[in-house]
């Protein structure tokens, strides 16, 4: 009686023990960082234009990855904004910019695809395209007369995933999904040309 308790109780560790080593998995798993933080963003002026320089942090979650390899692509809208705000009446929006960026996976090639515009370029591994989407380098030409020198305005940035443009399916998984609705806050400085 004594041996088939004893191998009981040695069989009912190895099974804590494998609960326990799978319950501290999936939580290492659930915790996994996915998002989008802007860390740094300047808009200065160069010679005739502006330059919008700007470093951001793209991280997908499982799920959007896994979307991805299987051929659904993602869009990314990048939002910048040039702000005067103004005491006695609404603030005035001096200059806004909205760029797209296309990112997509190509089983036949297995290559990872970011497009903006027109412009289209391939990339081995996804980490090296989200590098590139993650480096904002544009020049800027404001309308003339819309800055004023000596003014102070407030720059914003952020980018985001476009769930509007997900197939249906997947447009309904967004709606109640962290991992789904991906985004950065804005990212606030102050800018005087």
């Amino acid at each position: 009686m004594t041996v088939s308790i004893t191998h009981f109780w040695k069989r009912s560790d190895l099974g804590a023990l494998l609960l326990v080593l799978l319950l501290a998995a999936s939580a290492a798993f659930a915790a996994q960082p996915h998002g989008i933080d802007v860390r740094s963003a300047s808009f200065t002026a160069v010679d005739d234009h502006y330059v919008l320089d700007a470093d951001i942090d793209v991280i997908l979650s499982a799920p959007l990855e896994d979307a991805l390899n299987k051929g659904i692509p993602l869009y990314f809208t990048l939002e910048f904004e040039l702000v005067r705000p103004r005491w006695y009446w609404f603030n005035d929006r001096a200059m806004v910019r909205e760029q797209q960026y296309r990112l997509s996976y190509s089983a036949l090639t297995r290559q990872y695809r970011i497009g903006i515009g027109a412009f289209y370029q391939n990339f081995p591994t996804l980490r090296e395209a989200l590098q590139v989407m993650s480096k904002v380098r544009r020049r800027e030409e404001p309308e003339p007369g819309s800055l004023s020198k000596g003014t102070t305005y407030t720059a914003g940035l952020r980018l985001r995933l476009d769930t509007s443009q997900l197939p249906k399916p997947f447009n309904l998984n967004a709606l109640g999904s962290r991992e789904w609705s991906l985004g950065s806050e804005w990212y606030r400085w102050t800018v005087t040309p």
